[in-house]
């Protein structure tokens, strides 16, 4: 016989192996408690059976072995779902295997119901069947229903049908399902999947400006007096009310003077202007010290213990940029990019420019650098930051954050990085291969039903195995021109849509006071917090009913594991193009529970004008038959409705521009 070599195909071939990102060049994702679909095709010669089974290597070097059922014959597509119980580094591979037991069962049922070969099926079954008796492990009661199936083979007094059932039973294919006769084993290649913690893929942040929450404006001399560490603490009681698990703090550093900002992003600033955040940098340090303003190490350390009581981990920005006034402008100009002129050049994103800014160039010197972010990072972990929303990531190296991730994953495997990378397509999903592990997305910009739909299809699909989505309506920087228009109405649906669409979503403050007036000009706010205080009056949110409808959200969202995951959505049909229906559907073998999970969502997209629409739903991507009727409950209205294929619905932007119904299970 010939040699056989490593790339061989194998005796039974086993290709497009699932999920795999660069056939294995970055381990596909998952967090504990997320069912991961371990897939494969296929195939053999000829027209007997093969089988396939999922070896998992856990971290620890133990093993999980899992049958994998055949989930499309026309395809050959097999596939299992395993649900991962802790952190760390896994292998998975596939093994196809030549089905001795399952060929002779089907030649046998068609034969003997023919009159064919009979009394030789019923030899070859004795033969087979002892073979699975004795070469395969497996409990005693699993072992005697062969033992039973073989002593009816051999019952001469039986007809050859009754012979052969027991062999056929539901009992006895199961038992060898479990363990079965396998020849000819053909493994795949190992695949690597990282397995992170759950706030990896599931969590709910709210941005704020520690400077803005607690500061005064005295209204008889204009001056302001900042926020603190000390006065925001004070807020995170009504944010952990409101059901987050995130509070994520625009940069804390110290601002410089040089080219400073003023209101609205003019280009003079006037002595009480506070600047920009983002211009980081000072006298008074740079990237891993705090603003004096807002207090010392010990009150933001404070600041962090309080909302670690109140179950808020807390995110910090990672702006890579420093202002002119920032001492590693002077102690390493080799970090800079100089001019033709001799000027440092500032940043850019036209039209905008941000003339307060030096980016940093990574080519000069990347080991002085990289170390030097490695090292603020380390001072902000050890402070207690678990998360990071690192800015702009995609004007930075790749190799610099692939490096970076993986330095801080080894040390820290807690810590979170958000990639705010408003950009092509090919760079966002790379960071997200590398190790981002959420991403900012193109949700805010989806503003049609037909768009969103589409874009919610896109991200549940194969990119879920690295690229978490985090869905935000507005933030700082983007206030887009449906948002200015929408009012309350758009308001409450963008945050259905971010709380249900994605398992992880975000809030930036003021959304509770629909704060939709824009800079003329702009897709961002007028009298921008990025440039000033901001004082609000949280007594006037009651009016909008977002704050209520936020908790809700919440609340639903750690209620159901459906909305906790990213799969497992599908986009229903409906007669209005006004009018998005999708679902989160969890399989009882995909949900961590063990129990099938189902939420229906329905949100109108229009804020001016009464919508209605008759809906029909996919009822096999929901686990249900055509005719069956479901009991759904909505969380937004308290009510409860009897819905089938079909069902009408209407929303008055007066009302209500939405239902979030959990589908009932009795």
């Amino acid at each position: 016989m010939a040699s056989v070599s490593d790339k061989s195909i194998g005796r039974i071939p086993v290709v497009g192996v699932g999920p795999s990102l660069e056939e294995g060049r970055w381990p596909a994702r998952a967090t504990v408690g997320e069912a991961v679909p371990i897939t494969a095709t296929i195939f053999r010669e000829g027209h007997d059976a093969e089988g396939a089974t999922a070896v998992i290597t856990l971290p620890d070097g133990t093993q999980d072995v899992l049958p994998m059922p055949l989930a499309d014959w026309g395809n050959s597509l097999y596939r299992v779902h395993y649900i991962p119980r802790i952190e760390g580094d896994y292998s998975f591979r596939v093994e196809a295997w030549a089905d001795p037991v399952g060929t002779w069962a089907h030649a046998a049922e068609v034969k003997i119901r023919a009159g064919v070969d009979v009394q030789l099926m019923l030899d070859e079954g004795v033969l087979v069947l002892t073979r699975a008796l004795e070469e395969v492990r497996r409990p005693p009661a699993k072992q005697q229903l062969l033992k039973d199936a073989i002593a009816a083979l051999t019952d001469i007094r039986r007809a050859p049908e009754a012979r052969l059932a027991p062999a056929l039973s539901t009992d006895v294919k199961e038992a060898l399902t479990a363990a079965p006769l396998r020849d000819w084993v053909s493994p795949s290649r190992d695949y690597p999947l990282r397995v992170q913690r759950e706030k990896a893929l599931f969590s709910a942040w709210y941005e704020i400006f520690p400077r803005s929450e607690g500061a005064r404006l005295n209204k008889a001399t204009g001056e302001w007096t900042t926020g603190t560490f000390t006065t925001a603490t004070k807020r995170l009681p009504a944010i952990a009310a409101m059901g987050f698990d995130v509070v994520y703090l625009t940069p804390i550093h110290p601002i410089g003077a040089t080219s400073r900002k003023g209101r609205n992003n003019s280009l003079k600033a006037e002595p009480q202007d506070p600047g920009s955040p983002y211009a980081i940098g000072a006298p008074e340090g740079g990237h891993d010290a705090i603003h004096p303003d807002l207090g010392t190490m010990r009150t933001f350390r404070n600041f962090v213990a309080k909302a670690r009581e109140l179950d808020l981990e807390v995110a910090l920005d990672l702006a890579l940029q420093c202002s002119p006034d920032h001492p590693w402008v002077t102690e390493h100009p080799e970090w800079f990019t100089t001019r033709a002129d001799g000027s440092i050049a500032y940043a850019e994103n036209p039209p905008k420019k941000y003339q307060d800014i030096y980016p940093l160039n990574f080519d000069n010197d990347p080991a002085g650098l990289y170390q030097a972010v490695r090292d603020v990072l380390e001072v902000w972990i050890d402070a207690g930051v678990t998360l990071f929303r690192v800015d702009n990531p995609h004007t930075k190296p790749l190799e610099f954050w692939e490096w970076l991730l993986a330095d801080v994953a080894e040390s820290h495997p807690e810590v979170i990085f958000l990639s705010e990378a408003f950009t092509r397509p090919a760079m966002m999903h790379t960071l997200a291969k590398i190790g981002f592990h959420q991403s900012y997305t193109y949700f805010t910009w989806r503003q049609s039903a037909p768009e969103m739909a589409e874009y919610l299809t896109e991200l549940a699909g194969p990119s879920s195995f690295y690229m978490r989505p985090n869905f935000w309506p507005t933030t700082h920087d983007i206030l887009t021109p449906d948002m200015q228009r929408g009012g309350k109405a758009l308001h409450q649906a963008r945050a259905v849509l971010a709380a249900t669409g994605s398992p992880s979503y975000g809030i930036y403050t003021g959304y509770e006071l629909v704060e939709n007036v824009a800079r003329p000009g702009a897709e961002e706010h007028i009298d921008n917090e990025k440039y000033e205080f901001k004082h609000r009056d949280w007594s006037k949110a009651v009016q909008y009913g977002i704050v209520d409808l936020l908790t809700t959200l919440n609340l639903t969202r750690r209620k159901h594991p459906a909305l906790r995951a990213l799969r497992g959505l599908t986009v229903h049909k409906t007669n209005n193009p006004a009018i998005l229906c999708f679902t989160k559907h969890l399989d009882a073998d995909q949900s961590p529970t063990g129990i099938a999970d189902t939420v229906i969502v329905t949100v109108s997209l229009d804020p001016d004008v009464v919508q209605d629409a008759t809906i029909r739903l996919d009822m096999r991507a929901i686990g249900l038959d055509e005719g069956d009727r479901i009991i759904v409950d909505d969380v937004l209205t308290g009510s409860t409705y009897t819905w089938g294929q079909e069902f009408y619905v209407r929303f008055d932007p007066a009302a209500t521009m939405a239902h979030v119904a959990g589908v009932r299970r009795e």
